[in-house]
């Protein structure tokens, strides 16, 4: 302790280590430590800025909490801007953007006895222009289009849209593979796109009771389902989007696969890709070319296909043996304006946590170009 007279301003810094601290008193009068002075100016060192690469990182604005019981497998923004749905397997809620913790059931069809239920819901979305229609498809293959005018609890759908199976062909996968996994608007409303784990249907909201067109995307594997089912990728959830302009729809398969297929019922040609990076630095990648047929006449629908060489077809292989299936593409999205896809693609080895590399192309010009 240094010594000082009465009334001598005085500073105290402490330094902490650990949980010990060292108060030290300092008078104004006391002796400073001499300066350092550099003759070398490379004695000095200054803080240096180096470049990073920027990490975007999503951080969640608001939580809209303790509405569902079961998994959430849909949430669509509705055209109004101020509201959106989220869907489960049994129910559907409309929120509010701006209110976080109260929520509007509108869709519940929750059995009183679980032992009664018969289907789940798997799939919802608003319609892009009509803010009070909304639709929702189930594992029975049907999409109901329900209108929020009519009453608070959507029970009652206003259109539903259903095609009837063939009950010769029915058997113990009937209703495994007829379930959606996914079901879109076009942007403009007029068409309705669903997918199942075996075709792409396209519908017109005015027409219910069959597609405008069905096209095959796993038929070569229905002689397999079997092993589909052993290996539980029968349960795989593909995604299925329309282009901006509805021209065009797209949707995954195995072996990290996606199809191009033109909306147009009098058009039979596809679009097969490869989620492969060097493939998307040509000029132009994969070649419109006719659905493959059986000798039967009928579309195989081969999705295994691999690239011949960059810009080249891709080549049509409908032995199933040669499917990866732990290699696929379930989740795709295609920007509504520009002629741009996003692709995620899913590599599963040695029963490893899967790991999904997104794949962003300005792809879809040079395919249809």
């Amino acid at each position: 302790m240094v010594d000082r007279e009465p009334g001598t301003p005085t500073w105290k810094f402490t330094q902490c280590f650990g949980d010990k601290g060292d108060v030290e008193d300092i008078t104004e009068g006391a002796p400073r430590a001499p300066r350092v002075s550099f003759k070398d100016p490379s004695m000095l060192k200054l803080p240096r800025m180096t470049h990073h690469d920027t990490v975007v990182a999503a951080v969640p604005r608001r939580t809209y909490a303790n509405a569902h019981a079961y998994h959430i497998n849909s949430i669509s923004v509705n055209s109004d801007g101020e509201t959106f749905i989220s869907s489960d397997d049994l129910r559907i809620n409309l929120w509010n953007l701006n209110i976080q913790d109260q929520s509007f059931n509108i869709v519940d069809i929750k059995p009183a006895n679980m032992e009664e239920l018969t289907e789940v819901i798997t799939a919802a979305e608003f319609h892009p222009q009509s803010c009070n229609w909304f639709m929702y498809a189930s594992s029975k293959g049907t999409i109901k289009l329900a209108d929020m005018r009519q009453r608070a609890l959507c029970d009652e759908h206003s259109k539903l849209f259903e095609q009837e199976e063939d009950a010769s062909s029915r058997s113990f996968f009937s209703e495994i593979i007829s379930s959606i996994s996914d079901v879109r608007f076009s942007h403009d409303g007029r068409y309705i796109v669903s997918r199942d784990y075996l075709t792409v249907k396209i519908w017109d909201v005015n027409m219910e009771k069959q597609p405008v067109k069905t096209i095959p995307i796993h038929e070569h594997l229905r002689p397999r389902l079997c092993d589909t089912y052993e290996n539980d990728s029968i349960f795989d959830k593909f995604e299925v989007v329309f282009s901006g302009d509805a021209e065009n729809v797209m949707t995954g398969s195995y072996n990290n696969n996606f199809m191009i297929y033109p909306t147009d019922p009098s058009k039979e040609t596809e679009i097969v890709l490869q989620a492969d990076k060097s493939a998307f630095k040509a000029k132009k990648v994969g070649v419109p070319t006719p659905m493959n047929k059986g000798a039967n006449g009928k579309k195989n629908g081969s999705r295994a296909g691999s690239p011949v060489g960059v810009g080249g077809r891709m080549k049509k292989e409908t032995d199933a043996d040669q499917i990866d299936f732990n290699k696929k593409i379930l989740h795709m999205s295609w920007h509504p304006y520009e002629d741009s896809i996003a692709i995620a693609a899913t590599n599963n080895k040695d029963n490893v946590e899967p790991a999904e590399d997104i794949l962003v192309h300005l792809a879809a010009r040079r395919l249809l170009n």
